[in-house]
């Protein structure tokens, strides 16, 4: 992927090196990586497993992110960027999310944040929390691509969230989850906003290019690895790899196949209009 030359300023909040941790017996983190993903993605109770992350706020810090030799934040901050770019060009009036980096563990306005959670998206405080630590686990545990579009797409996904607050569509699932009749159908709203926001990353993938004059592209192949990658999160994988039977109903992100498929609706639409949420299940 492109993306060296790409406009800084992607908002970004810089909470590593202050501390915290995370406490998981003798897990280790690949191992709470895939407990906390189970949970994540399935719903599956975890709470005797995974224990909670303590860790005060302190204050944030900013250095780290400008440093050359910060690769990791800097691609972050470019691709950030670039994605509030593109949702500029389709929602007027546009407000960017925070991007926090942490490690370990973090307070957030929705709860302590966990590395074992993934990166996660806070409605509350309308902020994107990434552990950068997590792409390498993801890669080794489930089987996703190291691929830097990838991790991209990851993050575009989460800025899907956000765009999900600002357009008042997360709370009309919310309410929709409240009205359901049983744990199935309200789950099946929340597939229905995960694969959305799927959507909106490719649709993000699809515009990267245009609004930074070629600076931030994608390039041939990346796609097929944010598929794959796609799949690797998808919840009958992770029902899979937890040991389990695979149990639509108990579906909350979307299968392989469906994640896979509306990621490449989004880019091969280029517009958020064909990532309509009744369209998504």
């Amino acid at each position: 992927m492109r993306w060296q030359g790409g406009r800084r300023g992607g908002n970004i909040e810089d909470r590593r090196g202050m501390g915290g941790g995370i406490a998981a017996g003798g897990l280790g983190l690949g191992g709470v990586v895939i407990v906390g993903l189970i949970y994540l993605f399935t719903g599956q109770d975890v709470s005797g497993v995974l224990q909670t992350v303590e860790q005060g706020q302190g204050s944030s810090q900013q250095g780290q992110v400008g440093s050359p030799e910060d690769q990791a934040g800097a691609f972050v901050d470019v691709i950030g960027a670039n994605i509030d770019d593109v949702w500029r060009t389709k929602i007027e009036g546009y407000q960017p999310p925070t991007v926090v980096l942490y490690e370990g563990g973090t307070g957030t306005a929705c709860g302590t944040g966990q590395a074992a959670m993934g990166p996660f998206y806070c409605p509350a405080d309308q902020q994107v929390y990434l552990d950068l630590s997590f792409w390498q686990e993801l890669e080794t545990s489930l089987g996703a691509s190291g691929a830097e579009f990838a991790r991209a797409y990851v993050i575009a996904h989460e800025y899907g969230h956000h765009v999900q607050t600002l357009t008042g569509t997360s709370q009309q699932v919310q309410r929709a989850q409240q009205q359901a009749r049983g744990q199935a159908e309200a789950n099946r709203y929340s597939v229905a906003l995960e694969l959305q926001a799927d959507c909106y990353a490719g649709m993000w993938a699809r515009n990267a290019s245009a609004v930074s004059n070629g600076q931030v592209a994608v390039e041939a192949g990346d796609l097929e690895e944010g598929m794959r990658t796609a799949a690797a999160i998808g919840d009958d994988n992770l029902q899979r790899r937890s040991g389990r039977a695979v149990q639509p109903d108990g579906f909350t992100h979307g299968s392989s196949a469906q994640r896979v498929a509306a990621l490449r609706r989004g880019y091969e639409a280029g517009d958020p209009s064909a990532c309509g949420i009744d369209s998504m299940v």
